[in-house]
C-alpha cells in the first residue's frame, strides 16, 4: 500500500513551520513529517532541519540519497530517500516543499502526491517577515514578489 506525499507549500512567513511544529507535537499513527536537509546553519530559522555544508549536500545528491532537491533563496534544500521507504510502508509523509519545484515532486510521486498551499495576504506576510527579523527590507520585497509569482493551480 502506498501512502500519500503531502507537499506543503507557501511563501516564507505563511505559517508552514508553525504547522509542522504543531504536527510534530501530536501523536500521529500514519503521518510522518520529513526533515529537510538544508545548507543553512542548524540554529538559523525556526525549522527543525538537518544542516549540511554545500559539499555534504552535493555528496548526498551525487550518491542518490536525496529523493528531491532544489535551490531557493540562496540555499540548497533536499528530502532524503527515506521518505520512499515510509511511503511504500503505507505512511503518509508531509514535506515542507517548494512551489517552484512542485513539477519535480509530481514527476516522481504522481498520483501519490497531494499538493497543499498555505496562503496569507501580502500585508500579513510582510508583517510576519519583518517580525522574524531574518531578512532586510530588500530581501523581504524579493520574497513578497516571489510569493506573488508562484501560486500553483491545483493545490488543496
Amino acid at each position: 500500500m502506498m501512502g500519500k506525499l503531502i507537499w506543503l507549500m507557501g511563501p516564507s512567513g505563511s505559517g508552514k513551520d508553525s504547522l509542522l511544529a504543531e504536527l510534530r507535537l501530536r501523536e500521529q499513527t500514519q503521518l510522518l513529517v520529513a526533515h529537510r536537509y538544508i545548507t543553512r546553519d542548524a540554529s538559523a530559522g525556526s525549522e527543525n532541519h538537518i544542516a549540511l555544508s554545500e559539499q555534504e549536500f552535493f555528496t548526498r545528491a551525487g550518491q542518490n540519497l536525496l529523493a528531491l532537491s532544489w535551490h531557493a533563496n540562496g540555499l540548497y534544500y533536499g528530502v532524503g530517500v527515506e521518505i520512499d521507504l515510509w511511503l511504500h510502508a503505507g505512511f503518509d509523509v508531509l514535506v515542507n516543499g517548494s512551489r517552484a519545484h512542485l513539477p519535480q515532486a509530481r514527476a516522481r510521486y504522481q498520483s501519490a502526491l497531494l499538493p497543499v498551499c498555505l496562503q496569507v495576504s501580502p500585508e500579513i506576510l510582510r508583517q510576519r517577515l519583518e517580525n522574524r527579523g531574518r531578512e532586510n527590507a530588500s530581501e523581504i520585497n524579493a520574497r513578497l514578489a516571489r510569493a506573488a509569482r508562484y501560486t500553483p493551480q491545483d493545490c488543496h
